[in-house]
Order: structure tokens, then C-alpha cells, then sequence
């Protein structure tokens, strides 16, 4: 991997970002105001809301926070009024790369405590692994939507409403959705947001009823071909870091398909109302 990959942390942060934020401005007007689901820009940073739905650090937290250009104390001030008008908890993502180097620090001075952190990767989108899995492995479009958000939300124990605003992704603009199928049925999901020279893989989700069996290594290498096929060049995703108390499947998948762990981003999670 070339050293201006693996230096271009803001790349590597935005192209994840920027499908956070086209997943929120996806969600359907029902389930948008059902959950008070919004989008709000202050500053450099982009604040992602809703109610009704955990975990926070996916589905309420502030991203391109010091990712970009450097954050003030002020404005970080204006961020977390913003996000402290809900009374719900949430989170706020801080690589060791986040600008400036004291924006964890004002964090913790404002009762905020580390969560769960996550562990960025990313890899060439050119030789993608080979995978034979005992499952047929696709892209889909629109008419499979429905099922698609039905497995990601049914596998990673999302609520209902999930699944139509996940399903929405399925034929969207620099979307791509894959699905495994077991003699017909859909059993796995993962997709792809591909914009220029980068491409994020994410949503990776396996039915509790098939799951080693291949179905996740199968769509990462699927997925890392037809972000090569889409013209990116760097493909990127993150999962939960190692811990001894928890699974690291996804973790493991993830190495085995050619990723190089980049570096952990801690959650920093706001303080308990």
C-alpha cells in the first residue's frame, strides 16, 4: 500500500462520514418523523440525530469533527448545544489524527467518558480475495430492498423501523447492496458507498441462522470488486476494536480479507442526563 494512502487520514475519514450522512438523508419520510431522524451541518461538523433507536454511536453522533479543517473550543460548544437539545444520549468519534490534539481533552472536561471504540481499516480495491462460500452471493437492487434491510436490521438486533430506511439503499446513487442467498433465501447483506478514488463497506450483516458459513468473507470480496469495478482505488470499513469479553468475528473477516488495521477511533460518549 502506498504511503499516501495510509497517511490520508481526512480521506479515510470523510468517504465513511459521507455515507453516514446520505444513510440519514435516505430515511423515508415515515420513519424520519417517526424517530426525528436529521441531518444539521454546524461548522465543519455534521450532527446526526434521531429517537427510538440505540446504539448512539451509530445513530447519534457528530462526524467530521476535527477531521477536516481543525476544530475551535467554541465551536465544539455549538456542536454539543446542538446535540445536547435532544437529552438523549450520544457519541462523538475521535481518532488520534482529530484536529486539534486537545479536542479529546475539552471532551473529557465536559463529562464526556470513552466508549466502545472502533478500529478503521482499509486496503487496495485491485486483487480482491477469492472467496467460495456454500451461498450465492449477488447484487441486488431495488425489489430486494425490503429484504435487505430486513437482515441487516434482523442481525444486528435493530429495531423494525430499520429495516425500511436500510432497504431504501438498494438501488440509491453511489449505493451498491449485496446479498448471499441460501437456496433462495436471503440469509446475509453488506453495502457499498463508492465516490471517486474511495469506497466504504459497511452494513455487513448475517442471519444468527447462518453464520459461519462464509457468507461475510464472501460479500467483502465481492463488495472490493465492485468498488474496483466503480473506478475506487481505497476501500475502507471498521468494526468494533479486540477486546477480551467480545466476539471479533467481523474482526477476523476483515484481516482475512486483505484490510491493514489504520487506527483506533475511540467514541466518546456524552454524559448520562
Amino acid at each position: 500500500m502506498s504511503g499516501d494512502v495510509r497517511d490520508d487520514f481526512a480521506a479515510l475519514e470523510d468517504i465513511e462520514f459521507e455515507a453516514s450522512i446520505d444513510l440519514f438523508r435516505a430515511a423515508p419520510q415515515d420513519v424520519r418523523a417517526a424517530h426525528a431522524i436529521a441531518v444539521r451541518d454546524i461548522g465543519t461538523a455534521t450532527c446526526l440525530t434521531s429517537r427510538g433507536i440505540e446504539p448512539a454511536a451509530m445513530f447519534r453522533r457528530v462526524v467530521r469533527l476535527g477531521a477536516g479543517r481543525p476544530m475551535t473550543e467554541a465551536g465544539l460548544d455549538d456542536v454539543l448545544d446542538y446535540m445536547n437539545e435532544s437529552g438523549l444520549r450520544y457519541a462523538v468519534p475521535v481518532a488520534p489524527q482529530s484536529q486539534p490534539p486537545a479536542l479529546a481533552s475539552w471532551l473529557e472536561a465536559r463529562g464526556f467518558t470513552r466508549g466502545y471504540a472502533w478500529m478503521k481499516f482499509c486496503r487496495p480495491c485491485d486483487g480482491a480475495p477469492q472467496a467460495a462460500p456454500d451461498l450465492e452471493v449477488r447484487v441486488i437492487g431495488s425489489e430486494h430492498g425490503g429484504e435487505f434491510g430486513r437482515v441487516v436490521a434482523e442481525s444486528f438486533g435493530l429495531p423494525q423501523a430499520v429495516a425500511p430506511w436500510v432497504g431504501v439503499l438498494a438501488g440509491r446513487a453511489n449505493w451498491v447492496c449485496a446479498m448471499a442467498f441460501a437456496g433462495g433465501t436471503p440469509v446475509a447483506a453488506g453495502a457499498i458507498y463508492a465516490r471517486g478514488e474511495h469506497a466504504w463497506l459497511g452494513l455487513g450483516a448475517t442471519l444468527a441462522s447462518h453464520r459461519r458459513h462464509g457468507a461475510q468473507s464472501a460479500l467483502l470480496a465481492r463488495r472490493i470488486r465492485e468498488a474496483a469495478a466503480r473506478g475506487a482505488r481505497v476501500a475502507v470499513t471498521e468494526t468494533g476494536e479486540r477486546l477480551p469479553d467480545k466476539p471479533s468475528h467481523s474482526y477476523r473477516n476483515i484481516l482475512r480479507a486483505g484490510f491493514k488495521e489504520m487506527y483506533l477511533r475511540q467514541n466518546y460518549m456524552s454524559p448520562s442526563k
